[in-house]
């Protein structure tokens, strides 16, 4: 069976931190491993920050998390910065 392009792109990320903001303002940052045939996103290590007024900026760990695709609105790979920075190329996503 031949990959698609599509199926290339998520094994590229495989194992890379995705940091995924929800619709209820909040960041999930944890390594990606996999997806189902709902597009729900599977992570690993994962920690919750609150965004907004409610902000908390040093978040709690949540461990392995299963987000529901209708509940994402942008998703973001982590990539290699300049020194030791850390930045995420982010797509936003219309629904």
């Amino acid at each position: 069976m031949r990959d698609t392009e599509a199926i290339q792109n998520l094994k590229s990320i495989f194992r890379g931190t995705l940091r995924i903001i929800t619709d209820d303002s909040r960041a999930f940052i944890g390594t990606f491993v996999g997806t189902d045939k709902s597009l729900n996103i599977l992570l690993l290590n994962t920690e919750e920050f609150r965004l907004g007024a409610d902000a908390n900026p040093a978040g709690r760990y949540v461990g392995q998390i299963m987000i529901p695709w209708r509940l994402i609105r942008s998703i973001g790979l982590q990539v290699a910065g300049e020194g030791d920075a850390v930045s995420y190329s982010e797509q936003p996503f219309i629904m």
